[in-house]
């Protein structure tokens, strides 16, 4: 394992910590939002910052970043919608009365979900709120959405009363202990799923399986079939709360307080990696080309073989917790309470892994094809074998 050196490019343009960081859809834009009440963009192709948001009277929380609109919500209570090319204000969305902490948009709505214990559904172009989600008992910190056409056969559909009007629901956890699912022409709650003892913090949706998985300070992730509410699994071996989730080609990545990431087989529920070597709580993460992403409140960033849950690289250099990843063209950004955006060449680490992969291939193929001939061989045998026996 060989320890970093210095980031390829500190940006320190904020004047406070910064708590989310989102990647362009085009991967040719980043955006970060600050304590600092400002949200910047900035292009993975030079790594300069080419926007400057500004307009909230609050700290920003949460930012999430089209190819041409930015949005950013705050503890002033709105959300605010960019345009990318000229850093200008397009919209201000209020209705909200205290924290918004968590936005999402999907087609032409904006969802968001707030300290005062509701959900609400605006029109991305109108500046217009089309629904209000109350029925939590504390606040809402984390959001999803599906459409029923994703997770309903045809048939189901037609059972349900609201398909008539609109395909779309929301989900969303809250620190009252529970996730609730929630039409969203209507804002009547589909289904309210109990299970959780402690607060609601990630959400990670597989509409395709109709699976939701959940990550709880109770120290589980839960997963539940979103159309009959049903809880399939708990698994239970973290010690501390679980922050974030990942999830990739039916394995699950948790990454939790107890300063370890652990990966579960989502079929079968079995825990198959543990990763270790955090200092403190692994606060995000993401998989990348076979490689575990990790950031975590010991302020450094980590990757490990997914598979053999070895430490390959420390990307040490930021002084408070990191609070967001991403990835773009063997490039990971880091972004930090310090107030830093940190960008770090991982091309090594990626060829690396790409020749033990394909090693990996190499002999599995040399495994089959042994594998073939050894039952050629004995389906010869035995055919001989029944032919001396006159069979």
């Amino acid at each position: 394992m060989g320890n970093s050196g210095s980031a390829v490019k500190v940006c320190a343009d904020h004047q406070g910590g910064i708590n989310w960081l989102s990647l362009s859809p085009d991967g040719q834009r980043l955006l970060t939002g600050s304590e600092d009440g400002t949200a910047r963009l900035w292009s993975t192709a030079d790594s300069q910052c080419h926007g400057h948001f500004q307009g909230h009277e609050s700290y920003i929380t949460f930012c999430h970043l089209e190819n041409e609109a930015a949005f950013t919500c705050s503890a002033d209570h709105t959300i605010r919608k960019w345009d990318v090319m000229t850093g200008q204000c397009l919209a201000i969305y209020r209705g909200h009365t205290s924290i918004v902490n968590r936005i999402l948009v999907a087609k032409d709505y904006l969802f968001s979900g707030s300290y005062d214990r509701t959900a609400r559904c605006w029109s991305v172009d109108k500046e217009k709120q089309i629904q209000e989600f109350r029925g939590h008992r504390n606040c809402v910190l984390t959001l999803a959405h599906y459409s029923s056409r994703d997770v309903l056969e045809e048939e189901e559909e037609e059972e349900q009363e609201e398909e008539k009007v609109s395909r779309d629901l929301l989900v969303t956890g809250s620190t009252d202990c529970t996730v609730k699912v929630w039409w969203v022409s209507s804002g009547r709650c589909y289904q309210t799923l109990l299970g959780h003892t402690g607060a609601v913090l990630c959400l990670i949706l597989d509409a395709p399986n109709r699976e939701l998985f959940s990550g709880s300070t109770d120290y589980t992730i839960r997963t539940w079939n979103i159309v009959t509410g049903e809880q399939l699994k708990v698994f239970k071996e973290h010690q501390g709360s679980v922050i974030c989730l990942e999830l990739v080609n039916r394995h699950l990545y948790s990454g939790s307080a107890d300063r370890t990431v652990k990966c579960w087989l989502v079929d079968t529920g079995e825990r198959i990696q543990t990763y270790k070597a955090h200092k403190h709580s692994v606060s995000t993460l993401k998989y990348h080309a076979g490689i575990l992403f990790t950031g975590s409140g010991d302020a450094c960033a980590r990757a490990f073989n997914s598979k053999s849950g070895v430490l390959q690289k420390i990307f040490r250099g930021h002084k408070f917790i990191i609070n967001c990843i991403q990835i773009h063209n063997e490039l990971l950004y880091t972004a930090s309470h310090d107030g830093t955006l940190r960008i770090w060449d991982i091309r090594g680490i990626c060829k690396r892994n790409k020749r033990r992969l394909k090693k990996e291939r190499s002999a599995q193929g040399r495994g089959s094809q042994k594998g073939s001939l050894s039952r050629l061989f004995n389906n010869k045998v035995g055919c001989m074998v029944q032919q001396e026996n006159g069979e």
